[in-house]
């Protein structure tokens, strides 16, 4: 009887920082959904920039730890925070450090992922036959391009690109560099509109949240995207490996 109640207990306590994520994102989607919105950002606008004025150093670091608690947690708002980092800081700056914050986020959610459901799927994946391991052969030949590629389509919710790949068992230098990469056409896009939010403020508007999807800015992120798949596309055409 403790020999079978102990896996279960191992079981449990690997996967329970990935459940206590869940639990958090569910609590935060109906209650801090409210908050986190444009509208509290232009009601406080002010009293940011004055904070930000006298305590510049505090403010950035507040503002990487709280993005980091949205993305770790899966928390309504990665929009919103974008748009504010873009706001106090610029879009340089702002940039900088969105991307830093969104990375250690991400990363956090893919070790607890990957430490829970992740290994156990991973390892039945490995061990499988047909098709499921013609899958995960596939991807694994090809990290890199898959990696890049659910990171730059728009898409693809940042949710989910973080669960993949701690499922399909990729190396953690792997996914922290694409992910760091993947996040600054998206990050620059968003927080380049924050830093244009004081001319929003004054005429009494909201920003243009879609505009990730317009042409000019669309076309460009996928043809990296594209430019991503090339080495599959090579190896589909000469039936080489290890590129």
């Amino acid at each position: 009887m403790t020999d079978t109640s102990q896996p279960r207990k191992s079981g449990l306590m690997r996967n329970l920082p990935l459940i206590g994520i869940l639990i958090v994102a569910a609590i935060g989607a109906f209650t801090l959904r409210d908050y986190l919105s444009f509208q509290t950002l232009a009601d406080n606008r002010e009293a940011l920039i004055d904070f930000r004025d006298t305590n510049y150093l505090l403010t950035a670091l507040v503002y990487v730890a709280i993005y980091i608690l949205i993305v770790g947690f899966s928390l309504p708002g990665a929009s919103i925070a974008t748009l504010t980092g873009g706001f106090l800081f610029g879009t340089v700056f702002g940039s900088v450090f969105t991307v830093t914050a969104a990375t250690i986020g991400a990363t956090v959610i893919f070790l607890a992922a990957r430490h829970g459901f992740g290994e156990t799927l991973g390892q039945r994946m490995e061990a499988s036959k047909g098709t499921i391991k013609k899958i995960k052969d596939g991807i694994d030949e090809n990290q890199w391009s898959m990696l890049f590629v659910i990171r730059l389509v728009p898409v693809v919710p940042f949710f989910v690109a973080n669960l993949v790949p701690a499922f399909m068992q990729v190396p953690l230098h792997r996914y922290v560099i694409s992910t760091f990469l993947g996040i600054i056409p998206g990050s620059v896009v968003y927080t380049s509109v924050g830093a244009g939010l004081g001319e929003v403020f004054a005429r009494g508007e909201t920003p243009n949240l879609g505009i990730i999807f317009e042409p000019h800015v669309l076309l460009p992120i996928l043809g990296l995207a594209a430019l991503s798949l090339l080495p599959v596309v090579v190896k589909a055409v000469t039936g080489k490996k290890g590129l």
